[in-house]
């Protein structure tokens, strides 16, 4: 019964990470439909980030019957519920992609078009979708150092935010306080995606572990990250 439910448990981290990787995909499509004004991307995008929503759903209800399970443990309990959680932060990155998408369908003409902002936006479209493709190896590698690598590299989309509010206060930004709002909010959107990014890899970094022998070579035991980087 630990076997299977050490087997069960490394295919939830498994599709944890699918997710997490699906998810900057999706925001890759999402900003590719804003800047291009691709209104059929963007119906792709919300159809992609509804079918995801299904697919996170049906994660977090093999984590609750996965906690049932009295073969679990206590360190198999955390584990599940850092899955749990991350599974939120993924969720919410998938509705930010959403939103995203959305820009393009309700605004007429696109804010993006001609805008001084579009270099700062596409620049933090790229550094997110990396980020969540980063948090997915991660979470594969077991990488102990994870959390604090991809921090620093979130760093660069902070700069680049505060950069765009120069921009958008800049005294010859004329177009319009409608388009600088769009674009604060879309700069917006990318940060926090980021930082689901990064919350994810901490989390999951942070109870991770892989069945290991035990030193009589009966049973497995737990392995945390932070037994891996001593």
């Amino acid at each position: 019964m630990r076997a299977t439910f050490h087997g069960e448990l490394t295919e939830l981290i498994t599709d944890l990470a699918r997710m997490t990787r699906l998810a900057g995909q999706i925001l890759t499509n999402a900003a590719i439909a804003l800047h291009q004004t691709d209104l059929a991307l963007a119906d792709v995008v919300i159809a992609d980030c509804d079918q995801m929503t299904a697919s996170l759903d049906d994660l977090e209800q093999r984590c609750v019957i996965l906690l049932t399970r009295q073969a679990a443990g206590a360190e198999g309990q955390r584990v599940v519920i850092a899955v749990v959680r991350a599974v939120d932060h993924v969720q919410r990155m998938a509705h930010l992609a959403r939103h995203i998408a959305i820009v393009p369908q309700l605004k007429s003409p696109n804010p993006m078009n001609s805008s001084p902002a579009r270099p700062v936006l596409a620049r933090m479209s790229l550094l997110a979708s990396q980020l969540a493709a980063d948090a997915a190896a991660a979470i594969e590698r077991r990488d102990p150092l994870s959390g604090d690598l991809l921090a620093e590299a979130d760093n660069e989309v902070d700069t680049l935010r505060r950069h765009l509010f120069t921009v958008l206060f800049a005294k010859d930004w004329s177009h319009g306080v409608e388009p600088a709002v769009d674009a604060a909010l879309i700069g917006r959107y990318y940060e926090r995606f980021a930082d689901h990014a990064v919350a994810i890899a901490r989390r999951m970094c942070s109870v991770a572990f892989d069945p290991i022998p035990e030193p009589d070579g009966h049973g497995t035991r737990s392995r945390r990250c932070s037994d891996l980087a001593r």
